[in-house]
């Protein structure tokens, strides 16, 4: 298929935005079912708000589907699961394994018997979407490959991916490894939400290791502002998949796209629909219709692509979820976010930590008022319990006093994230 008419298909699915964006944001309403081409019989999306978790677009998101290497953001989940509780360390090392290092590209290529770091390990799962390592975490881990994906399955039934079943750590082409748009839209937030201090590792542009230099292979990084990580897939089951998210204006978006019949066109996809629920968002706080707005943003141009918002709307500058997400630095830095919102006093607030034991996330809050008791100032240091995890949390506070508090603690190296009103 030509690349018009690939590109003509994607923007017609992403008009069933209209009938969503006019639903209140706590509602699941029904959505415009949009048919897609027989051509394009793998293609599934979503676009989900990252705070709220409103769904803002959606076609075909609970049908079945080959995750790819997807499948990794989970191996990494748990990964920084292990590392949150302690029971694995960033400096400790892993021996590869025979059946770790007989696994087929993509991978990092070490022999058997070679030890690598965790967080080596960990980098090539995020950049080059290493299947030997992956396989060398799921066995440092689980023991076994096998024993480690069941302990994926049900980690994504916990989170609510109930339509999800994991048999391999890699992604590697398996008939019994399905998982869902939805499915993969909810792990991704559940992966920056509950640790939001290695997120970063999904951002990471490149990563050296032994005098080669591997780029991500998430085109979107560096290309399109906002765009900051999460994982790319394919297989010639599954076609060409992406998750990815920006930030931009204070608000986070997920867009996920799966069955991508090119690398150009999944890309191109997921910016047009980062882009048009940007600026959807934009006008709907506006007091804007929403019908109206749809109209205009989703209105294929002549090259039948989804017109894109002019400047000043889906390309204002970048500022709000100003996330370090990493305990080393070196893994990725910060992100270029500058603050424009208009300051809404006492109702702002910043996060210093996710931990899996409330002991931690109370002895977190204690070291950073005995550190930092310039930066908080009177703001309340609380625990807030989200599913199995306990987030180290101040609130209370105005917008520039949480994004001077951030600054301060990135400073000195500590995870911050800010906190807007109603996160």
């Amino acid at each position: 298929m030509p690349a018009r008419r690939v590109f003509l298909a994607l923007a017609f699915t992403a008009s069933a935005l209209l009938a969503g964006l006019a639903a209140p944001a706590a509602a699941q309403a029904p959505y415009l079912s949009l048919g897609q081409p027989p051509s394009q019989p793998k293609y599934a999306a979503i676009v989900i708000d990252a705070n709220s978790g409103e769904v803002l677009f959606e076609n075909r998101p609970d049908s079945p589907r080959y995750p790819a290497s997807i499948t990794k953001v989970m191996t990494l989940y748990l990964a920084f699961e292990a590392l949150a509780e302690g029971r694995m360390k960033l400096t400790d090392q892993i021996v590869v394994s025979p059946r770790a290092a007989a696994m087929p590209p993509t991978k990092l290529g070490l022999r058997a018997g070679e030890p690598i770091s965790v967080e080596d390990a960990m980098r090539s799962l995020a950049v080059q979407s290493a299947n030997d390592m992956a396989v060398a975490m799921a066995e440092k881990m689980g023991g076994t490959e096998a024993r480690f994906a069941a302990l994926m399955t049900l980690r994504g039934q916990e989170l609510g991916m109930s339509n999800t079943r994991f048999v391999n750590a890699s992604g590697l082409p398996d008939s019994r490894q399905i998982s869902t748009a939805r499915d993969i839209a909810i792990l991704s937030r559940a992966a920056m939400r509950d640790y939001p201090q290695y997120y970063s590792y999904f951002g990471t542009q490149q990563f050296a290791f032994r005098g080669r230099t591997m780029r991500n292979h998430n085109g979107l990084l560096g290309k399109m502002p906002g765009v900051d990580g999460l994982k790319t897939g394919y297989t010639n089951a599954s076609g060409f998949n992406l998750s990815a998210s920006a930030v931009r204006d204070g608000r986070r978006l997920i867009a996920v796209v799966l069955g991508g019949s090119s690398t150009a066109a999944r890309d191109s996809n997921v910016e047009d629909l980062l882009l048009t629920g940007f600026s959807v968002l934009q006008r709907r706080d506006r007091g804007e219709r929403t019908a109206s707005i749809a109209k205009s943003l989703f209105e294929p141009s002549a090259e039948g692509r989804v017109t894109r918002p002019p400047n000043g709307q889906g390309d204002a500058e970048q500022n709000g979820l100003h996330i370090q997400l990493t305990n080393n630095p070196a893994a990725a830095g910060p992100l270029a976010l500058k603050p424009s919102l208009s300051k809404s006093k006492g109702r702002w607030g910043i996060q210093v930590g996710a931990f899996k034991q409330q002991s931690l996330a109370n002895k977190q809050i204690r070291l950073i008022e005995q550190r930092f008791a310039s930066a908080v100032g009177d703001a309340d240091g609380a625990v807030a319990r989200a599913g199995s995890s306990y987030r180290a949390q101040f609130k209370g506070m105005g917008e520039g006093d949480a994004r001077d508090a951030c600054k301060s603690l990135k400073a000195k190296r500590q995870v911050c994230l800010v906190l807007s009103p109603g996160a």
